[in-house]
């Protein structure tokens, strides 16, 4: 059963025309964690080259691609988790960084701080050598398209939100039974300046123990962190739930206690997945054993080779 990666893409409602691309990217980047993992690499750098991939991705809300803030700016957050050690790193309304999921490994790697901000990020990305990248090579078409749609007194950006809510994130277990997690977004549309989601707080955008199993949430962030998301579905998993049975209860409860809605993707250390949401829609991809699972809408369980891709 070993290794496994399960990836998502955000979840909500996909507009049609960006539907295929979104599958299509979920796809690529589990191909690419489970490459790493088959050549006996490590969930943690299985996560983060996936999560890596879907932030330069600009069909994503995340890296390049990112909602923007009520400013027109962009501002992202990102986590990490090493279920071995339980060690973490994250990095909240960061900018002008492309990969925020990287900057939030080097936290882990090379700080004793699980979770950097703003500015200071910004100071540790160039201590770092992290490269600055021009906010505008950031900034899609399609993202200002929307922040000014949403500037309009009557609109509601939560709802709206719902059409990207386009964060991503990867849970993996390599050979030696590791296990890790990544989530990387551009927040909620038109969001206030300085607002940091449920992303960059462990348990809440992100969890990894060896132990238990792993999560990465998408949907809307203040409902995910009332309810600490993450870490109860890993909850129900230490009550003896299967992945799939932790994560609908978890996501019942979020729909019943908040209103959230959302999705995760979680693995436990035999490898069993799951890729489970309240959402209209959320896309997925798991490879193992050779094969790659994917799917959007409830129900969906495609399966194709995972070589298919050579070219």
């Amino acid at each position: 059963m070993l290794p496994v990666v399960v990836v998502h893409g955000g979840a909500g409602h996909i507009p049609k025309e960006r539907v295929e691309l979104s599958t299509i990217g979920v796809k690529e980047a589990a191909r690419i964690g489970y490459a790493i993992l088959q050549k006996g690499g490590s969930a943690m750098d299985a996560v983060v080259e996936a999560v890596t991939f879907m932030e330069n991705n600009p069909r994503f809300n995340a890296g390049c691609g990112s909602v923007l803030n009520v400013k027109g700016e962009v501002e992202m957050d990102a986590i990490v988790m090493d279920g071995k050690s339980l060690a973490s790193g994250a990095v909240s309304a960061v900018r002008r960084v492309a990969n925020p999921v990287q900057l939030a490994r080097l936290v882990m790697e090379k700080t004793n701080h699980l979770c950097l901000t703003a500015e200071g990020a910004s100071k540790f990305a160039r201590s770092m050598g992290v490269p600055e990248v021009p906010e505008e090579s950031l900034i899609t078409d399609y993202a200002k398209m929307r922040w000014k749609k949403n500037l309009k007194p009557d609109a509601n950006p939560v709802e709206c939100q719902m059409g990207k809510m386009g964060t991503v994130g990867a849970v993996a277990v390599d050979i030696d039974g590791n296990i890790a997690c990544a989530t990387s977004t551009g927040g909620m549309i038109n969001k206030m300046e300085g607002r940091v989601g449920d992303t960059p707080c462990v348990g809440c955008g992100g969890y990894a123990d060896n132990k238990i199993g792993a999560v990465s949430p998408t949907g809307h962030g203040e409902a995910i962190m009332k309810v600490t998301l993450s870490r109860l579905v890993l909850f129900h998993m230490e009550q003896g739930k299967t992945p799939e049975e932790a994560s609908d209860l978890a996501l019942a409860y979020m729909k019943e206690r908040v209103e959230g809605l959302g999705g995760v993707v979680v693995v436990d250390p035999k490898g069993t997945w799951a890729a489970r949401f309240s959402s209209l829609q959320m896309s997925w991809a798991a490879a193992q054993q050779g094969e790659l699972h994917f799917g959007l809408y409830h129900g969906e369980d495609f399966v194709e080779p995972v070589q298919e891709h050579t070219k």
